[in-house]
This record gives structure tokens, sequence and C-alpha cells, in this order.
């Protein structure tokens, strides 16, 4: 087991964000053979930077920005799995949907690093 425990740093005050929510959607298969979504939202806390910024993507159809952060918690988000859409984590009165998980269960007390895409797009 891996000796570093960063658990010091995710509960420090100067860092944690408080104000952070996770919407996650259970998907079950009703009597009549139609998806059923259930959503739950759950409060969290977590360090959030930013990993790649505002980007502006030019295309041919047009041009969009996109925006990208990291989210490292003690708090399991999830990417997506067999029953269950992504997460959508509520930040800044923002949503942003966690496209990758890093688990790092196994450092000290654990902790997960969440990559999260900006849901809305602008441009």
């Amino acid at each position: 087991m891996p000796l570093l425990d960063v658990s010091d740093v995710l509960l420090d005050p100067s860092f944690m964000d408080l104000t952070l929510s996770v919407t996650r959607n259970a998907q079950t298969v009703g009597n009549d053979g139609n998806t059923v979504i259930s959503s739950t939202t759950t409060s969290f806390y977590g360090v959030v930077t930013s990993l790649s910024g505002s980007v502006l993507h030019r295309v041919a159809e047009g041009e969009h920005i996109s925006d990208t952060i990291t989210i490292h918690s003690q708090f399991k988000l999830i990417d997506g799995q067999s029953g269950y859409d992504a997460d959508v984590v509520n930040w800044q009165g923002l949503q942003w949907t966690v496209t990758n998980v890093n688990d790092y269960s196994t450092f000290g007390r654990g902790f997960v690093s969440a990559t999260c895409t900006l849901k809305q797009l602008s441009g």
C-alpha cells in the first residue's frame, strides 16, 4: 500500500470546497420495458482545480468554448458504470459532467481524482 496520504490537504479549509453537490442518475427497466431514471443529489467536499481552462474550439460548423476541472475528493465520483449515468457535479452555479475518474483508494485514507467537463457549451 502506498504511504502517501493526501487527506490532510483534502480536509484543509484553505483548499476544501464545501459548495459541491453531485447528481447521480440510476437507470432501471420498468415493468413496461422502458428505462426509468431516478436521480439523487448529494453534497460533498473536495479540492477543485482548473485542468485546461477555457478552450476555444473552431470547426467548420462553428465554434464553442469548453472547460475542464479536476476534483480531488474522498467522495467516490463515477464516470458512468452499469446502471448509472456519469455523475453531474454542480460547482459555482455550473454543471460539470464527470468524464474520467482515477481511483487512489490505496493511498492513505483514499481519494479519487475526477476530470469534469463543463456541461453547457458556449460560443
